[in-house]
């Protein structure tokens, strides 16, 4: 028996929809009509003047722990304070500089959780309520713990949230309601152990008031760029004054009344009859999704 067979294939024959397909013209795209462009490629590299900012605002929340485990807690307080200010800053930059990012989004939430989140709980902790025991190391882990969630719930939500109002006190205003008072009475020369129970009680509403839903003026909708009547920069002027005064008393009287502001707020209309909306339903007019 032959191994190959000399018989060969035969094509089959083409269907007569195949054969108009066939004879069918390529067609070509109009001179008019644009080529199609191709996605740019992603780029791998981080930009570095917003990111300079976040990393400043690290540094500080750092520096803070560093400074309550050496019992130097005015300067842990202080350097608190200069992370908000630089965390304010960081995303400013980025919007003014168009250089917003996820990587910056993502660094800027691990650098608020350092900063405002696990620095303020250490400090408190090491300040008034180490001698508490159980009780004093449970509520520095129910601040922490409600900063983490706050910043998670924020991440989130930040596209459904009304951009007005916080979400629950933020954890910037937060680090500042405990750690301004922690300045204030070291400014004062008193110890933490004699203001354990004060301290306690701040560091746990503080951290409980974060994941409420208690609407928190965000100061978002003021428009830097629209003129004002002189009488605005004169007040500004007198803020400024006030603080240089005596900034922890200050900052701290400020903070303090901030942290109250939301149920202020969500009482008044309740009271109206008009609950204050914290996830939009609808989009409103001039207001960014």
């Amino acid at each position: 028996m032959p191994i190959f067979s000399h018989r060969k294939n035969k094509a089959k024959p083409l269907s007569a929809k195949a054969l108009r397909l066939n004879r069918a013209p390529l067609r070509r795209a109009p001179a008019d009509e644009p080529a199609p462009v191709a996605p740019p490629a992603r780029s791998r590299g981080i930009y570095l003047l917003p990111n300079a900012f976040t990393t400043a605002a690290l540094f500080c929340g750092f520096y803070a722990i560093v400074m309550a485990m050496n019992g130097q807690y005015q300067h842990a307080a202080i350097a608190i304070f200069a992370a908000m200010v630089l965390d304010a800053t960081d995303g400013r930059v980025a919007r003014l500089t168009n250089t917003q990012s996820e990587f910056g989004a993502q660094y800027d939430s691990l650098s608020d959780m350092v900063s405002f989140g696990a620095a303020p709980a250490l400090i408190v902790y090491e300040w008034a309520l180490r001698g508490m025991g159980k009780l004093g190391w449970l509520a520095a882990f129910v601040y922490c713990a409600g900063a983490a969630l706050r910043l998670a719930r924020f991440n989130t939500n930040i596209g459904v949230v009304d951009k007005r109002f916080f979400q629950g006190l933020p954890s910037p205003a937060a680090a500042a309601l405990v750690t301004g008072f922690i300045w204030l009475l070291d400014d004062l020369r008193i110890a933490g152990a004699d203001f354990s129970w004060l301290a306690w009680v701040i560091t746990v509403y503080a951290g409980l008031t974060m994941v409420t839903n208690v609407p928190f003026y965000s100061f978002k909708d003021v428009n830097f760029k629209k003129s004002v009547p002189f009488i605005a920069i004169f007040l500004i002027v007198l803020v400024f004054v006030a603080i240089s005064s005596d900034p922890p008393k200050v900052l701290f009287g400020l903070f303090v009344i901030y942290g109250l502001s939301g149920y202020g707020v969500a009482v008044w209309y309740w009271v109206k009859g008009r609950p204050v909306s914290i996830v939009q339903t609808s989009s409103e007019p001039g207001e960014d999704k």
